[in-house]
């Protein structure tokens, strides 16, 4: 049984909502996302499903529009698309097809410590994200802390190593490639 809360108790509790409370929520699915990608926030993935569900009902809204509107239809399916391709979130420009099955985890794959992965400068997720925070990576002259970058494709080429980094060394020592000024730096 639990007893009754006293009137401070009360007070301090009004603002308070229990029922929608942040941290109380998240599915099973959620919680799967979160360890799959090692997301630090769930706020983040909270974000990357809002954005997946609104670019959803804007391909829905263009694809019923009216025979009236086809060249509107076209230029604006055209630069979604365009827009889309850009950021690295679908693979081909073609249809709308592809933007209504856009999810949650296409933003998650565009996050720089699953980039590093796929670009196979860490082994796995957990070292990517410890790379990341403590500043081994750069994108473009850029050196980045925050994990939860998305990197478009135009600058996935950029994605580097910091000059000054100790992974960066024994890379150049594996691959034979360490010049004499590499040493005096």
């Amino acid at each position: 049984m639990v007893r009754k809360l006293k009137y401070h108790e009360q007070k301090l509790l009004r603002r308070l909502e229990l029922v929608s409370w942040e941290a109380a929520g998240g599915s099973l699915a959620e919680v799967k996302a979160l360890r799959r990608y090692r997301l630090g926030r769930r706020e983040d993935y909270v974000q990357y499903k809002a954005l997946a569900r609104a670019v959803r009902a804007l391909a829905r809204r263009l694809r019923d529009l009216g025979p009236a509107s086809a060249a509107f239809r076209a230029r604006c399916a055209a630069a979604l698309l365009e827009k889309l391709y850009g950021l690295g979130l679908v693979s081909c420009r073609r249809s709308l097809a592809v933007c209504e099955n856009l999810s949650a985890a296409a933003f998650c794959r565009r996050r720089l410590p699953c980039l590093l992965v796929k670009l196979r400068m860490a082994q796995n997720l957990r070292h990517a994200v410890t790379f990341v925070e403590q500043g081994h990576v750069r994108v473009g002259p850029e050196v980045v802390t925050d994990p939860a970058l998305l990197v478009p494709r135009a600058v996935e080429d950029f994605v580097t190593w910091v000059d000054a980094s100790h992974l960066r060394q024994k890379v150049l020592d594996y691959n034979r490639e360490r010049d004499d000024f590499d040493l005096a730096a």
